[in-house]
């Protein structure tokens, strides 16, 4: 079965050595934003035999190819990355806490960041978004 990244690399005609495979199902069947090292960790219990530039060198491809993106949440220094996917735009909530990140789509935030724009004379063509939070105190 290929992921999602390898069927995009696949249309992008982009060929991929079995460890850059490993690394995009580890990418690919990721539900958090992994780091580097904690990418290294995942595809290693695959092919114990991966090193870790290789798994810098396969994110870096996927980066400059469009298939997933990198995030610095916070501002720490510590890439973390998550695959792209058409038609699944959503912000993140960061729990400076945990350093857990949540999804989010709220399709009233979206009219918002529309109706500002245009209010001030734009046309939004994309945006990120990062909302750092800690948990309620109950």
């Amino acid at each position: 079965m290929h992921s999602l990244i390898e069927k995009l690399c696949a249309e992008k005609n982009i060929k991929l050595t079995e460890n850059r495979r490993i690394v995009a199902r580890v990418i690919s069947d990721s539900t958090d934003h992994p780091d580097v090292e904690e990418l290294y960790h995942r595809a290693s219990k695959i092919n114990p035999k991966i090193g870790i530039a290789t798994v810098y060198r396969a994110v870096n491809m996927f980066e400059e190819l469009g298939v997933i993106a990198k995030h610095d949440f916070g501002g720490k220094g510590k890439a973390r990355y998550e695959k792209l996917e058409e038609e699944d735009h959503h912000d993140h909530l960061i729990d400076i806490s945990s350093d857990e990140v949540h999804e989010f789509f709220s399709d009233e935030l979206e009219k918002l960041k529309e109706k500002i724009a245009r209010e001030k004379g734009f046309e939004l063509v994309g945006h990120k978004l990062e909302l750092y939070c800690r948990p309620l105190k109950k």
